[in-house]
């Protein structure tokens, strides 16, 4: 009887026994939602984020569904540790810019119930730059930084994402 039942579960993939069908994270895990793959093993997937916060904005997301990080299995916690280093390597090498967050929300913030890291390029402060990373003075408020963050998202386009793909995987 426990032979049956250990044969069952022999190759099993962890989305296929935890998995929310209503998550955008976990269709995107099953193939069913597209995404720009950055990176993938058998128990995480890095995508690039839709909504940037900068360019190469990147999630780092376990393949099995948990909604807090407070209840990830270790293997999990160690496979996501593992790939946001990878990553966060990748991204610096691929940007030319070492300056990153890293951020994993809980319940407040987290705008997809389902355990990701966010890394996000800091800004570049250049007398040269054309964005809104150009160094001010006097410098802007905390509130001011955080309303020109978010007036300046937009949405991936396509070939940015394409391009972007390929020059971090050529640094994985």
């Amino acid at each position: 009887m426990t032979s049956f039942l250990i044969k069952a579960h022999v190759n099993r993939k962890p989305s296929s026994w935890h998995s929310d069908p209503g998550c955008a994270f976990c269709r995107i895990i099953s193939g069913e939602s597209a995404s720009g793959l950055v990176y993938e093993n058998d128990k995480i997937i890095a995508i690039l984020d839709i909504l940037p916060l900068r360019k190469g904005h990147t999630l780092v997301i376990p393949k099995a569904h948990y909604a807090r990080l407070s209840e990830l299995p270790p293997e999990y916690a160690a496979a996501l540790g593992a790939g946001v280093t990878k990553v966060a390597h990748a991204l610096t090498q691929a940007l030319d810019n070492t300056a990153l967050n890293v951020v994993c929300n809980q319940e407040y913030a987290q705008a997809v119930p389902h355990v990701h890291y966010h890394i996000i390029p800091a800004p570049t402060f250049s007398a040269k730059s054309k964005t809104s990373d150009i160094m001010r003075d006097p410098p802007l408020t905390r509130r001011q930084m955080h309303q020109m963050e978010f007036e300046s998202r937009e949405e991936l386009d396509d070939d940015d994402a394409a391009s972007l793909l390929q020059l971090l995987r050529a640094k994985l």
